[in-house]
């Protein structure tokens, strides 16, 4: 059977690489290796053209994660820590994400993702968590992933085969109004929503994880599964 094809955003920011030093379209190559060893065969989507116009020819799409989302589109001010706002890539991703619940599309929300997927049905976010839950456990240091555990309902319990998982975590926001249609899936002890599901779709999920960055990959493999099916049904 052939790879089932996930498309997977991407950021662009200036990078070194070799003897280059430019703004480029790049993904952590976790998510390409995770998707892959899935069995899916990974499509990286930049933020430019109309990558919503790809969504009827793939299988799967994965929003990845990212700098903050521009609060105007849940209207409000940016808060001082508030960052990384990249104006295009919100464009991008919120209409891939409008493009993707239409057409009942497998989707999986990384971080940013999640965020994105609530903010695009009417949510909106804490824009600096600290302030929330009184400690930076969620996003200890720049460029280090913290080890907060959850706690999984039982339909994300089945995906991992376990209740409680001590997942990485790299995110300064989360959910704060949670939008309509959107069911919680897993919580952290300080009450922080770390799961999400669209109620009724097939497989439509969101963590405020990163799911990339352990070696198991559960996740992955749940979803290549659900584009199988996707792609079969066509």
């Amino acid at each position: 059977m052939s790879r089932p094809v996930i498309g997977v955003t991407c950021y662009v920011e200036p990078a070194k690489f070799t003897v280059w030093d430019m703004p480029t379209a790049l993904l952590p190559y976790m998510y390409v290796d995770h998707i892959a060893r899935a069995g899916g065969q990974p499509v990286i989507l930049p933020p430019a053209g109309e990558p919503a116009a790809l969504v009827e020819r793939l299988d799967a799409l994965i929003i990845a994660g990212g700098g903050d989302i521009d609060p105007a589109r849940y209207g409000s001010a940016p808060a001082p820590q508030t960052g990384y706002v990249r104006k295009f890539r919100d464009e991008a991703e919120f209409g891939l994400m409008n493009a993707a619940l239409a057409a009942g599309l497998p989707f999986l929300g990384i971080c940013r993702g999640l965020q994105v997927l609530n903010v695009t049905l009417g949510g909106t976010l804490i824009q600096h968590l600290p302030d929330a839950v009184g400690h930076t456990a969620h996003s200890p240091a720049p460029g280090t992933f913290g080890r907060l555990p959850v706690r999984l309902s039982p339909a994300l319990a089945k995906i991992y085969d376990d209740e409680d998982l001590t997942p990485a975590h790299y995110h300064h926001q989360a959910i704060d109004r949670l939008a309509d249609g959107l069911e919680v899936t897993a919580r952290s002890d300080d009450g922080t929503i770390e799961a999400v599901e669209v109620t009724g779709a097939p497989f439509a999920l969101a963590v405020q994880w990163h799911p990339e960055a352990d070696e198991d990959g559960p996740l992955f493999h749940a979803m290549v599964a659900a584009a199988r099916r996707f792609a079969a049904a066509r």
